[in-house]
């Protein structure tokens, strides 16, 4: 049996663990770092351009993001934290490729402007009470709203062809927004590790056993081809998509309690017909329908996937039991455990109405589908778009005092409390997220390191504007933009 000794383990190649594994190796350089990978190749499913939505998710066309409370007032904070994490990523890719640990950003990274829409009167009125919100700080100004056809038709022809006259629609359009295809991100990333000395990339390992040793390390059993592997590390970060939580339930740790998975799957319709596909250059977002979950809002995307520009409508949620896309049927019924028996039979009942819902997608024939499209995009034909099969998503089912079992949506990072051991679990908009939840994982894992002064500098040296904290400084935002802007070929459109 072959035994291996590094200085942190990350399970899973996806654009989490390509982010981590290259943080580690800026703070401390010459860190060992194995990282294991089930499948035969990196970035192969939640990152995977095809599985991933790639939006760039800064919150300025994402209406989930900025819910209305009770008293019908406009929340931000949750679009103010995500267009934070965001900034926080382009600037970390620029550092990259000024340091020339990233290829050329052309590869993974697309302007294209983000749009909102919605219909008839009561929907108008709140998107354009929301764009005068937004747009009043720096983070999103230069966000225009319009009613008007003509001017609806000059930035979304597709969209506004083949309507009725009188028809009521509006849409928000902001031209600082991107397209990330995260899986070309990724194996930028993977490449330049592997260049690293104390890097090491071992795909078509998958991890069976992990425990905590008697010496405080943490003792992995990795199976290659029906041989085992016996990896000792003092940190472990599971970040396998959908496969963490059940990783993470075989830890024992007793901060994995309670915790459950939901799954949900998607399907995308795709256009690659260069007359329709050179005529819509954005991305446009719509509501979700009713009892939906938020992942699921349509939207009809300008993307590029393997360095080809398309169009992608979707995702037409569904249901499997399977974790992964490459996972198995049995993965749901395999995650339940007595701690979490209560909480997933309790969400089950009171999500009902979602359980239907993506049951009646999976039901979907393709004249349903085409008419969803057809909401958008009222000429669409059928011939142009085929269906594809998008990534798999695990939502978080978690019991929290005073409320019970809920399912959450968005990421969470799971820690030891000793931090050796990392697992993130949920869904979007952890790509475009992936920066600020690695930073603050590190903070909070590696306390020592920080205290020594060596990885603040280091971390300041790649991010040194901090736009997480909600509150930016227009000066400031508008110079750490400029500079990252340049570096990355961006510009607003």
């Amino acid at each position: 049996m072959e035994r291996i000794q590094a200085d942190a383990v990350l399970v899973g190649a996806g654009v989490m663990g390509a982010t981590l594994a290259t943080l580690l190796q800026h703070l401390e350089p010459g860190l060992t770092v194995l990282m294991v990978e089930r499948l035969g190749r990196v970035a192969a499913e939640s990152s995977a351009a095809l599985n991933n939505a790639g939006t760039g998710h800064g919150a300025n066309c994402e209406l989930n993001y900025t819910p209305v409370d009770g008293q019908g007032r406009l929340k931000l904070h949750k679009a103010l934290a995500i267009n934070g994490a965001y900034e926080q990523s382009l600037q970390f890719w620029a550092a990259l490729v000024e340091q020339g640990a990233l290829g050329s950003p052309g590869t993974f990274l697309h302007q294209v402007p983000h749009y909102s829409l919605v219909w008839g009167e009561e929907d108008v009125a709140a998107l354009a009470q929301r764009q005068q919100r937004m747009a009043a700080l720096p983070q999103f100004a230069g966000m225009a709203f319009s009613r008007d056809p003509g001017a609806l038709g000059d930035w979304l022809p597709l969209v506004v062809e083949g309507r009725a006259a009188g028809e009521v629609m509006a849409a928000t359009r902001y031209g600082r927004g991107t397209d990330v295809d995260f899986g070309a991100l990724t194996k930028s990333m993977v490449n330049w590790l592997q260049r690293q000395p104390g890097v090491e990339l071992r795909l078509d390992h998958a991890l069976r056993r992990l425990e905590r040793g008697a010496d405080g390390l943490w003792r992995l059993d990795v199976d290659h081809g029906g041989k085992k592997v016996r990896v000792h590390s003092p940190f472990v970060f599971l970040g396998a998509g959908g496969g963490t939580l059940p990783l993470l339930q075989r830890t024992g740790l007793p901060e994995a309690r309670g915790y459950g998975g939901f799954p949900v799957s998607g399907q995308w319709l795709i256009c690659q017909a260069a007359p329709v596909v050179g005529r819509h250059w954005g991305k446009v977002y719509g509501k979700a329908p009713v009892g939906a979950p938020p992942m699921s809002m349509p939207h009809l995307d300008s993307r590029w996937i393997n360095g080809q520009r398309g169009l992608l409508f979707g995702p037409y949620a569904g249901f499997s039991s399977k974790f992964l896309k490459h996972g198995s049927l049995l993965d749901l019924p395999a995650s339940v455990r007595p701690h979490n028996l209560l909480s997933m039979v309790g969400v089950g009942l009171r999500e009902r109405r979602l359980v239907g819902y993506l049951l009646q997608q999976l039901r979907q024939s393709p004249q349903e589908r085409l008419a969803s499209l057809r909401r958008f995009f009222p000429q669409a034909r059928p011939e142009d778009w085929r269906l594809a099969v998008a990534g798999q998503r695990v939502q978080i089912i978690k019991r929290e005092p005073g409320r019970g079992a809920q399912l959450k949506l968005g990421t969470e990072v799971v820690a030891a409390a000793d931090g050796s051991l990392a697992a993130l679990l949920g869904a979007s908009p952890g790509a475009s997220t992936a920066v600020t939840v690695m930073v603050d994982l590190v903070r909070r894992c590696f306390p020592q390191r920080f205290q020594s002064g060596r990885w603040p500098q280091r971390l300041a040296q790649l991010l040194p504007y901090d736009p997480t904290t909600g509150s930016a400084d227009a000066a400031a935002l508008g110079r750490c933009r400029q500079r990252c802007d340049a570096i990355l070929g961006l510009k607003e459109v």
